[in-house]
């Protein structure tokens, strides 16, 4: 019996890849079919947010945890983000809405990474635009970074009161430090009723006067102080604080070192993220 070619052997494992290749597009047409069923089912129920970040955090987990092989980590995770991005632009149209003040770049390869092309973009020249906008929205998303400027203020206190915007999601979801939109960003949206990750906390405090031992005091209930500005006659701290850690708690033990009176609203939470240790070989060449 003669052997098959490489050309042979090459041209059968092109097959399959196109096999492959239909397979998954019949099977995001299906995705859509139940897409369309399942926004039936939420009109006749009165509606309801078509955001849901503690579903999708939970879905992203299950994700990274069973990828193996040569294809990225990178790869999958944007395809995913793309696919739930557009499907839920699909449910109910939305635009994201972030700030570029601090460079344009870095911002746009973010906004494309997580919500891909289909969903319309707008840019603003810091964080307050970007928050009066998803504020003026019927419930569009704003992207803003974590380390906004200086020129920026105390941001997140556009964030306090019942009605305002709301940080939904801390972004990328999967953290580790080559990741090709990697510049940590938060997301923000109208107070979502339901679906809400809880598993950290994000709070603005605002403190009479600094204190060198806030710092620690911090790390010590395990918070994580993400920015700080002038704030009318004190000083106004964004902290990412753990689920287990209540206002109270916070509150007493800044006290504590002398910072005068506390002040505690909280401004968003978001889900813990999923670390990965080390990066996937790249693909190779098909």
């Amino acid at each position: 019996m003669t052997e098959p070619t490489p050309e042979q052997i090459l041209g059968e494992l092109r097959v399959d890849i196109d096999r492959i290749d239909a397979g998954m597009h019949a099977l995001l047409m299906e995705r859509s079919a139940i897409i369309d069923r399942l926004i039936a089912v939420k009109e006749r129920q009165g509606g309801g947010s078509a955001f849901r970040p503690g579903r999708e955090a939970s879905m992203m987990r299950a994700m990274a945890e069973r990828h193996k092989g040569l294809l990225p980590l990178d790869t999958v995770e944007g395809i995913w983000r793309i696919i739930i991005a557009t499907f839920t632009y699909v449910q109910s149209n939305y635009s994201v809405h972030a700030d570029t003040g601090s460079g344009d770049a870095a911002m746009r390869d973010s906004v494309r990474f997580h919500f891909g092309f289909t969903v319309p973009f707008h840019t603003y020249n810091g964080p307050a635009g970007v928050i009066g906008a998803v504020a003026a929205s019927g419930g569009d998303l704003g992207v803003v970074r974590l380390d906004s400027g200086p020129s920026s203020g105390a941001w997140w206190r556009d964030l306090a009161g019942a009605d305002a915007p709301k940080i939904i999601a801390r972004l990328p979801f999967v953290e580790r430090p080559d990741h090709p939109a990697g510049m940590p960003v938060f997301v923000l949206s109208k107070p979502l009723a339901e679906a809400a990750a809880r598993e950290v906390l994000i709070r603005s405090v605002h403190l009479d006067r600094w204190r060198d031992g806030v710092p620690t005091a911090l790390a010590d209930l395990r918070c994580e102080m993400l920015g700080n500005a002038a704030d009318g006659n004190g000083l106004s701290l964004l902290l990412a604080t753990p689920s287990d850690i209540d206002e109270n708690m916070l509150r007493r033990a800044l006290q504590g070192i002398g910072v005068g009176d506390v002040r505690v609203e909280e401004v968003g939470s978001h889900a813990a993220r999923y670390e990965v240790a080390r990066h996937a070989r790249p693909l190779a060449a098909e």
